[in-house]
This record gives structure tokens, sequence and C-alpha cells, in this order.
């Protein structure tokens, strides 16, 4: 079994509010992360909440299987979330995919290249990761990691691991760019522009 967790917990202090909410053609920001998980057949998937709790939890619609967990901690940055996440995991998960709460252009096709590429690599894919043409993506940590992962702290997020040791990540190429975050208001009014074009 493969897991996702959505990490949708922070306070989006540039965006200038909860972002998690914010509608792009017609559905919340969260809701595309929970609907690539879905779409790629991912049937354990974890929604992380902690700012705002109570609206994300209210706006996002789980399919089945998902379920949502409260991270209290969220203040203390996005290692905390991060274990929440994996701590709720399935016990016959063998890895979780990380996704995160504002990228709206991550889409079920990326998630797949990576359960296909940890199906075939085995044990060996201990730490897999997206390579857009311009920038790195989503994340794919095996069960093996996830203490390692769980004892992190502070603001940071799986990224520690693999800054730690480049060595350790097996890269899965996209020759496309990079979807762009909604990291601030201007980039939720780019992407409605360009959703309308």
């Amino acid at each position: 079994m493969i897991s996702a967790i959505v990490l949708a917990a922070g306070e989006g202090k540039r965006f200038g509010g909860t972002k998690q909410i914010e509608r792009l053609r017609g559905k919340p920001l969260v809701q595309y992360a929970v609907d690539a998980a879905a779409e790629a057949g991912i049937e354990d998937v974890v929604v992380v909440v902690g700012h705002d709790a109570e609206r994300v939890r209210a706006t996002v619609e789980l399919p089945f299987g998902a379920r949502v967990v409260v991270n209290d901690r969220y203040a203390e940055g996005q290692s905390t979330s991060l274990a929440a996440g994996l701590r709720e995991l399935d016990v016959a998960s063998a890895a979780a995919i990380l996704l995160l709460a504002d990228q709206p252009g991550i889409a079920a096709r990326h998630l797949r290249s990576l359960i296909e590429t940890f199906d075939d690599l085995g044990r060996g894919a201990e730490i897999l990761r997206i390579r857009f043409r311009d920038g790195p993506g989503p994340a794919m940590l095996a069960r093996d990691v996830w203490e390692e992962a769980m004892s992190l702290a502070g603001d940071v997020g799986a990224r520690a691991l693999f800054d730690a040791d480049p060595a350790r990540v097996r890269w899965v190429p996209f020759d496309e760019k990079a979807p762009p975050d909604v990291d601030r208001v201007a980039d939720l009014e780019r992407a409605l522009r360009s959703s309308r074009a």
C-alpha cells in the first residue's frame, strides 16, 4: 500500500491568511492535492490541518479512506505536521507521498510516476523525488526513513533529509516546467487569469 500526506496546516503568512481554502476553478486549493492522490489510486490519504483547522476541515471533501488529523503544534513548523501525518498512516503502508496544499498543478500522473518507480526499484527506493526542468516536485518516503523524518524539528520538511545526503534521493524526471506554487495573493490571481485564458 502507498499512502499520501497532504500538508495543509500552515498559516499562509506570505499569502495573508488561510490560502488552503481559497478557491481556484471552483474548488479550494487543498482539494487539488486530495483529488490528485485519489485519482492516482492512493486509498490511504491523510490531510494534516492546524491553523484555522475547522475551516480547512469543513472545506475539504474527502474520498473513501481519507481522513483529517489536527496538528496542534503546527506553529512549531512543518516538521511537526510531517510527523503528525506519518504517525497516522496505515500500518500496511510501504511509502508515503508528500503533497502541499498550495500546488494545484500537481496531478495524478505525477504521483503515479512516483509509485511506478517505487515499485520498480523495490528496496532501492528509500527517497524518491520528482525533478521538473526548473526544480524539484513532490517527494516519496519509504517506511524505512519515516522514523528519521519524524525526528526532524523546526520549520523544515522532508527537504532536510534530501539536503543532508543528496545521494539518498532517486530522481523521477519530468520534461516540463514545475507547476507554480500559490504563495501569495498575486500567485492565485495569476492562476485564476490563466484558467480563464
